[in-house]
């Protein structure tokens, strides 16, 4: 790959479909959204992402693709290229891969989880950058996550390692809906933290925002219950980094998404926890810090995953 070169990337989530066109120092040259029919049959869903290619095709640019990277809500199967996004019901093993290198004229196609790519993004760009052993998180509606270990992007053999959303942290807790129980995800989503503020009494004002944004503000405002919601999920997140840690020995862990953008709410607490958790020589040392790529992160590192995917074709 040279740097004059240039690779697709999409970024597939419940509400939209993000496409660009990306060169080889990470910077967005051409740029197509449409919204997800995600309540449609899969078919339908896939006529959406093949209009935002259709208008990536028509940038001039496009002639000098090397390669397609997705980056998709999952779980995902890059051993098939095949996803099921538990946000899209219509997309059960469906064939994306396929779908996407016919309608990009048999270019070389690489399929990783959101989480991933978003880990892809922070270590060729943003938080991570310069560490060879870390652990990025999307905190948000969900949770995920993806690793880089020894300087390389750990996807795994279908591209979700590293999804420490549904490592469980709480043996009695509640039932997530993944059928376990006591999962990351179920005490630190933001539909969760704002969940548990409302079973605790926490009361919206008088706008009626039930967000984990509006929670995070009370907190800042220093209610005691939006407060308390925000220390939970963040020793949920501890426990979870610290497992991760002591299992991989990673050296620093990267919060995004919109919970991770709470600021001190969320991670004044979390650092505190993590001391509780993360207690051996060989992870005490680990840094936690706040995500540098916004919203482009899934479209940055689905690009990474092509223009990896060129050079070692």
């Amino acid at each position: 790959m040279t740097h004059t070169d240039i690779v697709a990337a999409l970024d597939i989530g419940g509400t939209k479909i993000a496409g660009a066109l990306v060169d080889g120092d990470g910077r967005i040259l051409a740029r197509a959204q449409s919204p997800t029919p995600a309540k449609k049959d899969g078919d339908t869903v896939m006529g959406a992402v093949l209009e935002v290619l259709g208008k990536l095709g028509n940038s001039p640019l496009w002639g000098r693709a090397k390669a397609v990277g997705i980056g998709s809500a999952g779980p995902v199967d890059a051993s098939t290229g095949t996803v099921s996004p538990v946000n899209v019901p219509g997309w059960r093993d469906y064939p994306l891969v396929a779908g996407v290198r016919d309608a990009a004229g048999g270019l070389p196609v690489e399929l990783i989880g959101d989480g991933v790519a978003v880990t892809a993004a922070e270590h060729w760009q943003g938080a991570a950058r310069g560490h060879d052993n870390a652990l990025c998180m999307v905190v948000s509606t969900g949770v995920g996550g993806g690793l880089v270990l020894d300087g390389r992007l750990h996807p795994g053999p279908t591209g979700n390692a590293g999804h420490i959303g549904h490592i469980s942290v709480d043996l009695d807790g509640d039932l997530c809906p993944c059928g376990s129980r006591g999962c990351v995800e179920r005490i630190a989503s933001g539909p969760n933290i704002a969940r548990r503020a409302l079973e605790e009494g926490w009361r919206p004002g008088p706008d009626g925002d039930t967000s984990a944004a509006a929670v995070a503000a009370a907190a800042r405002a220093g209610d005691p219950v939006a407060v308390a919601s925000f220390e939970r999920a963040a020793r949920a997140l501890a426990a979870g980094i610290a497992a991760t840690a002591t299992l991989v020995e990673i050296d620093i862990a990267v919060v995004g998404g919109g919970v991770g953008n709470a600021g001190d709410v969320l991670f004044v607490p979390l650092r505190k926890a993590l001391v509780d958790y993360a207690t051996l020589s060989f992870v005490r040392h680990l840094k936690v810090a706040p995500a540098r790529m916004g919203t482009d992160a899934g479209l940055v590192g689905a690009a990474a995953a092509a223009l990896t995917l060129a050079t070692t074709r």
